[in-house]
């Protein structure tokens, strides 16, 4: 007999397993002897008021819980049936994976380069400010989740399996607590790790991984995809090609427009990054000064809506870095990451503006690259800003409000350094305008976000794709070309890592039914 039941734990007592039961025993009215096994299904923490954790368990009485970790038995597929894909992110990665199991080889072609050489190419962008346009924090195995610190919570969880694709997690490394907290994280120290691990199932059950290789051109006979071309000179051809090249992945836009394969724009946004001192946001969220070990840095999630348009917290990192994200040279782009302690003394998070048609008017409406040439406006200006190097532009929150150059800068986790500008003045109107007024609102939710120790960096401009590479809603094909499946964030059917590892693994399941 089992029963499940919520309580509420202090976080002083959040490890101590003997309080956990007697609040189980009291909840219940049951003898503590009749209890076989207590497991935790799921904790969270509420910090509105006094903080405390709610913590869902099962309890057991009179047998033992059931191994919830569901590993999969990888076999060897033959050559028979091949599908090519593009782009080694968690896209990628999930449908090689899900091929693999269902019997079929997947060729992966990955532009950058294997997660333990690109680190050098990471470190030479940060130190050097050397931009490597093939890898980087997005191209390389893995992809941008490998650095992305491995935020794992989704509202996609009717899209599929959310469950399947943190077993696989689990099953080549990941810790098991991914299972019950209510915002998994794994940590952009332990990711790569992880994504090597999953390389290696890929490679030792016959499937191929090609680094190095960026595709230059599509090989289209009568309407059908039935190949790829790589760096120019190779060709590679397979029964289907599965498009998963993410949302920085631009010339990838511009070779499907070439070729008058069908693209879309799609609402995206951009704006800022915006970081505090993770001690004043500790201090805000859970009311007290004192420092607790038992709970985690603090994060949030802060929304409203300015002039019709959404203005809203993204990629909230407690206790991490702000990282320079730019995939080609002449350009700033930032993003945030943690390590899987969170133990940066700083707290970041995106802080961007929806981007709708009024704010496109400027541009030619029949184009679908009007949202991209935004961005990339956005992102060489702030290089121009930063004396055409990678140290960010940046300026205080209250500099920003009243409109002042700041003299001086906090200190900051960005490594490649940071240079004082007038943001308020540089970047668009519709962005500045819609912050000033937002970063008020957000004030009156958790007093003290608006303040002198925080700062605003410029840009952030990656939240997501503006173009949609449009496709059938059963199938999973493109619209128009047989054999196409685009998948993941760069087609803009997902946002972040397990969505984008729910649509790779539907994906690949749609293939294999296309080869019947």
């Amino acid at each position: 007999m089992k029963y499940q039941v919520e309580v509420n734990i202090p976080p002083d007592y959040i490890n101590d397993h003997l309080y956990l039961k007697n609040k189980v025993v009291k909840k219940l009215k049951i003898s503590p002897n009749v209890i076989t096994s207590i497991k935790i299904d799921r904790r969270s923490l509420d910090s509105r008021k006094k903080p405390v954790y709610r913590v869902l368990v099962t309890v057991y009485v009179g047998e033992e819980p059931e191994n919830t970790i569901e590993r999969i038995n990888y076999i060897k597929v033959s050559s028979e049936r091949k599908v090519i894909i593009v782009g080694f992110g968690p896209a990628g990665m999930f449908a090689a994976l899900r091929l693999i199991e269902l019997g079929v080889k997947p060729i992966i072609i990955e532009r950058g380069k294997d997660v333990q050489s690109r680190r050098r190419d990471i470190r030479d962008l940060q130190q050097e400010h050397i931009v490597n346009p093939d890898s980087n924090y997005c191209f390389g195995e893995g992809g941008a989740g490998t650095y992305s610190d491995g935020k794992l919570y989704t509202r996609s969880l009717k899209r599929g399996n959310v469950k399947k694709i943190f077993n696989v997690l689990v099953q080549h490394g990941a810790a098991d607590d991914i299972f019950i907290n209510a915002h998994p994280h794994i940590g952009s120290n332990i990711l790569p790790k992880i994504v090597t691990s999953i390389s290696n199932t890929i490679t030792s059950c016959g499937g191929e991984i090609i680094f190095n290789s960026k595709v230059t051109d599509f090989i289209l006979k009568d309407k059908k995809l039935i190949g790829v071309v790589v760096n120019d000179n190779e060709e590679f051809f397979a029964d289907a090609v599965i498009l998963a090249t993410g949302h920085s992945a631009r010339d990838i836009y511009y070779l499907l427009h070439k070729h008058k394969i069908k693209i879309e724009p799609k609402p995206f946004a951009i704006g800022v990054r915006i970081e505090h001192p993770q001690s004043l946001i500790n201090e805000i969220q859970y009311h007290s000064k004192t420092k607790n070990e038992n709970l985690p840095p603090a994060s949030y999630n802060l929304s409203c809506t300015v002039d019709y348009r959404g203005v809203y917290s993204f990629c909230m990192c407690p206790g991490g870095i702000i990282v320079p994200a730019a995939t080609a040279k002449n350009e700033i782009v930032i993003n945030g990451m943690s390590l899987s302690r969170r133990d940066s003394p700083f707290a970041n998070s995106g802080l961007v503006v929806s981007v709708g048609e009024k704010e496109l008017k400027n541009y030619d409406e029949n184009y679908p690259f009007n949202g991209l040439k935004l961005q990339q406006e956005n992102e060489q200006l702030a290089f121009r800003l930063a004396n055409y190097t990678q140290a960010a532009p940046a300026q205080r929150v209250t500099d920003f409000i009243e409109g002042k150059y700041s003299q001086t800068l906090p200190a900051a986790s960005y490594i490649p350094g940071l240079t004082s500008a007038r943001l308020d003045i540089e970047l668009p109107d519709f962005i500045t305008h819609r912050l000033k007024i937002a970063l008020k609102v957000f004030n009156k939710k958790m007093k003290g976000f608006f303040t002198e120790e925080a700062q605003i960096v410029a840009p952030e401009s990656r939240t997501s794709s503006p173009i949609r590479i449009p496709r059938n809603r059963d199938s999973f094909m493109h619209e128009d070309i047989i054999g196409l499946f685009p998948t993941g964030e760069g087609a803009g059917y997902a946002g972040g890592i397990v969505s984008a590892a729910i649509d790779g693994d539907n994906c690949a399941n749609a293939v294999v039914q296309y080869l019947g």
